[in-house]
């Protein structure tokens, strides 16, 4: 996945994409082509583009700043700066679902492009405690799973031997129960 600067619609202007996922295709006759699937990071939309082989496009001059989340202010999350103190802050249409895998402390990587904030990354493997969960039942080896809430509000499935109190890995990625910490 990488980010690339391509002439959207207005053919003047340039845009930030982010591709989501692309397959190159070698047909029997004919030259090889790349089918993507690109996300606009400014406006959030998608499209299906398709370059030819030796096409070129500029790759986008994306910075990265690590940044930990400190609260949730109102609507807005700030993320703080540990050598300078500054604040930047997403909105929370800006984080969407991810919210439920970021904790107090957490640090995430903000990417920004022409001194704008346009996307951040939490960490692959976030470190999460069992709020709500029912009793273990049964024998864990048969591979039995329960429900359980995190201390964020995400619920996910776990093994039956975790229990309320437990610290687990979650792969933000997928939102899967990776193993108790």
């Amino acid at each position: 996945k990488q980010n690339y600067n391509y002439k959207g619609p207005a053919k003047d202007k340039f845009y930030t994409w982010k591709a989501m996922e692309f397959l190159h295709v070698k047909p029997g006759k004919g030259a090889a082509f790349v089918r993507t699937k690109m996300r606009n990071y400014i406006t959030g939309n998608t499209v299906e583009k398709t370059f030819r082989a030796g096409s070129t496009i500029q790759e986008a001059s994306i910075s990265k700043e690590t940044k930990q989340f400190t609260y949730k202010d109102g609507s807005q999350f700030v993320f703080m700066d540990l050598t300078s103190f500054e604040e930047s802050r997403l909105n929370e249409s800006d984080v969407g679902d991810r919210q439920k895998w970021l904790k107090e402390g957490m640090d995430c990587t903000l990417l920004y492009w022409n001194g704008r904030i346009i996307d951040f990354d939490l960490p692959i493997t976030v470190r999460l405690t069992v709020t709500e969960a029912d009793p273990g039942q049964g024998d864990s080896a048969q591979g039995g799973t329960k429900p359980a809430t995190l201390e964020t509000g995400a619920v996910v499935n776990v093994p039956s031997f975790v229990d309320v109190g437990d610290d687990v890995l979650i792969d933000s990625r997928t939102g899967q129960y990776m193993s108790r910490a």
